[in-house]
C-alpha cells in the first residue's frame, strides 16, 4: 500500500490485515447505538483507517439471541456478503481490542451532498421512483411517508437481509459510500433460526427476483455447504448455519422478493 489512508475499495486483504492486526487508538462513542459502539483509528506499516469496534463486554443482552453473539454475527454477515459478490457489508473482522474480544469494521464516510436513499418524505411529494412503505405523521400532525428508492442497490441489500434473516435494517443502516456504493452496517441481530425479517426495504416485495440475483443464491447455496459453511461455524451454531441454507433454498423455490410477515412487526423501531 502507498497511500497513508485506507479506502473502501483498497485490496481487501490489506483491510482485513489492517483491521485484524492494526493498531486500534479509540476515539469515541457513538452515543445513538443500544450496544456500545466505538469509532477508532487503526494504524499499521503507515497505512491508517478508521474503524467501528463492537467490544462483546458492551452488548446489551437481548430475550432472542444468546448473550456476546453479535460481533460474532456481525463478522458472518460480512462473509456472506462478500461470497454474494456484492460486498455490500464492509470488511468485518473479530479481534481484540481496548475492551475486549469484539467485532471491528471498516469505517464508511458518506459525502455531505449525498443523496440518502431512504427516509421520511411529505405524504404527498414521495419522489418519482420511490416506494412508499409506511405512512407517519410529525409532531405537529403533517403527513410523511417512510420510503426508499427504487435503486438496485438497494434491491440487492434487500435480498442480503432475506438471506441472513436480518432483524434491524433500519433506514440509517444505509450507507452511500464515497465511491457511491451502498453498504448495510450493523447486522449484530441477524442469522436467528426463526423468521424475524424486519426491514425498511419492502419496496420490491413479491415481485420476480432479477436473473443476477437468482445466479448470486445458486452460488451461494454451493458455498454454504462449503467453505463458507466452514468459516461460518465458527460465529454461528450449526442450526444456525443450516438455517442460512434453507433460507437460500426457499428463496430460490418462490423466485420472488419476500413478504412482510403477519406475525411480528415487519419494519424495525424505530425505522431511521
Amino acid at each position: 500500500m502507498t497511500s497513508s489512508e485506507l479506502r473502501p475499495r483498497h485490496d481487501e486483504r490489506a483491510a482485513l490485515r489492517l483491521l485484524h492486526d492494526g493498531e486500534l487508538d479509540l476515539e469515541g462513542r457513538l452515543v445513538d447505538a443500544s450496544n456500545t459502539t466505538l469509532r477508532g483509528i487503526l494504524t499499521l506499516d503507515g497505512v491508517t483507517a478508521r474503524c467501528v469496534y463492537k467490544p462483546v463486554r458492551g452488548e446489551r443482552p437481548l430475550w432472542d439471541f444468546p448473550d456476546g453473539t453479535l460481533a460474532g454475527r456481525e463478522v458472518a454477515a460480512y462473509l456472506v456478503s462478500r461470497a454474494t459478490g456484492w460486498d455490500l457489508v464492509p470488511p468485518t473482522v473479530l479481534r481484540d481490542g481496548p475492551f475486549g474480544p469484539g467485532s471491528c469494521q471498516l469505517w464508511i464516510d458518506e459525502p455531505d451532498d449525498g443523496e440518502p436513499l431512504v427516509g421520511f418524505v411529505p405524504a404527498d411529494a414521495v419522489p418519482p421512483r420511490w416506494f412508499p412503505i409506511a405512512a407517519a405523521r410529525d409532531d405537529d400532525g403533517a403527513a410523511y411517508a417512510l420510503a426508499h428508492a427504487d435503486d438496485p442497490r438497494l434491491a440487492r441489500l434487500a435480498v442480503l437481509d432475506a438471506v441472513i434473516n436480518n432483524a434491524d435494517r433500519k433506514g440509517g443502516h444505509v450507507l452511500v459510500g464515497p465511491d457511491d456504493r451502498v453498504y448495510g452496517v450493523d447486522h449484530g441481530v441477524s442469522f436467528h433460526v426463526e423468521e424475524k425479517l424486519r426491514t425498511v426495504l419492502w419496496g420490491w416485495a413479491g415481485r420476480q427476483l432479477p436473473p443476477d440475483v437468482v445466479a448470486m443464491l445458486a452460488a451461494l447455496a454451493g458455498q454454504v455447504g462449503g467453505a463458507l459453511g466452514d468459516e461460518l461455524a465458527e460465529h454461528l451454531t450449526v442450526s444456525e448455519v443450516a438455517g442460512l441454507a434453507e433460507r437460500i433454498e426457499r428463496l430460490r423455490a418462490a423466485g420472488t422478493f419476500p413478504q412482510p410477515s403477519q406475525e411480528w412487526p415487519a419494519i424495525p423501531w424505530p425505522p431511521m
